[in-house]
């Protein structure tokens, strides 16, 4: 994270003081901030990841590292970048959360406010601040506090938080930070789409996001100017990033492919475009073949790296064609009235070359059922419906707690997949900690019947996005 030269100026003097901490949370005052600045070059350099490496690029060469995305504008220390590293493709990993961690857990991300399991947990001692801060470390979430909505089909009747914190007040919801990157193809700003507002464009969204994380996760006293905010999204906006090289297929540019950010900053987008349920305003008709960067790749034989790229190519034609039922799915099944649906990958993932779906669709895969899916030790909610006394216990209930729907208990949108191999753990609260754990979760909700190599080809096409 990038401070106002008042802290970096500090910083050496606060490393070298002994920290004079409260039985609270520790002031700004009191705070060793050990996170370093970002410079230009790293804003857009390579960096390596498991799979090989990724890269950002800026369409409008806007890489100031004193742009507002970078400063701290808020009370705690706080800037956009402390939950949109670069090096993470513009979102965060639980292994660089634990780094930043280091000896004394006072870094900016580590605030109770929403880096800790609850607001009230005891933060004087490392160890403390060690359990405390215990979710963002494992599974790089960050805890959002939403309340049940006055107009909500539901009540909230039972609550098993061990933080005791959570009431119908203030719900205690942990998340996954999403990458401030490739934000051409949004339909949908957040995870519950509560920054989505009807009638805006997406660049008012935008807009709006960045001054309420500012008043928010930053505790900003006051809000943020019309030139901030702009300046925020601006920059925002102009990045693009992929995965550039995969460690056994080399370039992801050879050969014919088209992967890398260059080629992802000119495809076409618009809201609706290749919508499977026919809301494309230009009036095409819903394609399968969703992806296209490693059609080149198909007939590759030959060496070990050509096995790889046949591998990912392999992969992206199982994403695009391998039908399958899709059942049980609250915001696709019941809103289209089909209880079983023939249907790709890409019939959620529809957005040409960018994975995301072009409207706003929020679903429910069922990743917040605590009886199937046990995230750690996070709260749960029983809500029953006020008319039918129909009874769901989720970790989440997602876009229910914006727009009160019965409905959209549970459901989230898809993020964009590219630059996936280096923002792990997966889904909205990080229970897949791989890719390929990924494709076995889907294979497992939609019965598609995948053998080993399908499930290795997935993961591997996955991975070069």
């Amino acid at each position: 994270m990038s401070m106002t030269r008042q802290h970096l100026s500090a910083l050496t003097v606060a490393l070298a003081t002994p920290l004079a901490l409260a039985a609270c949370e520790p002031s700004a005052a009191d705070i060793a901030d050990t996170d370093q600045a970002i410079t230009s070059a790293q804003i857009t350099q390579v960096y390596s990841n498991g799979s090989g490496s990724h890269q950002t690029i800026s369409t409008t060469g806007n890489v100031d590292p004193n742009n507002p995305f970078f400063l701290s504008l808020g009370t705690n220390g706080r800037a956009c970048v402390d939950c949109h590293q670069p090096a993470q493709s513009w979102g965060i990993s639980p292994a660089e959360v634990t780094a930043r961690f280091g000896t004394t857990g006072t870094a900016p991300i580590f605030r109770l406010n929403d880096g800790a399991n609850a607001p009230n947990l005891p933060v004087a001692t490392v160890a403390q601040r060690r359990s405390a801060y215990s979710l963002l470390m494992n599974r790089g979430t960050i805890r959002v506090g939403i309340g049940i909505p006055a107009n909500a089909e539901f009540d909230l009747t039972f609550v098993e938080d061990p933080y005791h914190f959570a009431s119908a007040a203030e719900l205690s919801l942990f998340r996954r930070p999403l990458p401030s990157t490739n934000l051409k193809f949004l339909a949908t700003v957040m995870w519950d789409g509560r920054e989505s507002v009807p009638g805006n464009t997406v660049a008012q969204n935008l807009n709006n996001q960045a001054n309420d994380a500012t008043l928010g996760h930053a505790q900003a006293a006051t809000p943020l100017t019309a030139a901030q905010r702009q300046a925020i999204v601006d920059f925002e906006s102009a990045l693009f990033t992929a995965q550039i090289t995969d460690t056994r297929a080399g370039s992801l540019t050879a050969a014919g492919a088209t992967g890398g950010p260059t080629a992802l900053s000119a495809q076409p987008f618009h809201i609706g475009i290749n919508d499977v349920l026919g809301a494309d305003p230009a009036g095409t008709p819903f394609s399968t073949h969703v992806f296209s960067v490693y059609d080149a790749w198909a007939t590759q034989t030959g060496s070990t790296q050509a096995a790889a790229r046949a591998s990912i190519a392999r992969g992206q034609n199982i994403f695009n064609t391998r039908q399958f039922n899709i059942s049980g799915v609250r915001g696709v099944n019941d809103a289209i009235g089909v209880p079983n649906l023939a249907g790709t990958c890409t019939t959620c993932h529809d957005t040409p070359n960018a994975g995301n779906h072009s409207v706003g669709l929020p679903l429910d895969l069922g990743l917040t059922d605590p009886d199937k899916f046990n995230i750690d030790t996070t709260p749960r909610y029983t809500l029953v419906n006020k008319t039918t006394g129909a009874t769901i216990r989720t970790s989440d209930p997602g876009r229910a707690l914006i727009d009160g729907k019965w409905a959209h208990v549970a459901t989230f949108k898809g993020p964009i997949l590219r630059g996936l191999a280096s923002r792990g753990p997966y889904f909205h609260n990080g229970f897949a900690a791989t890719l390929t754990d990924v494709v076995r979760f889907y294979d497992t909700r939609f019965h598609l019947g995948l053998v080993q190599q399908d499930i290795t080809d997935l993961a591997n096409f996955l991975a070069a996005l």
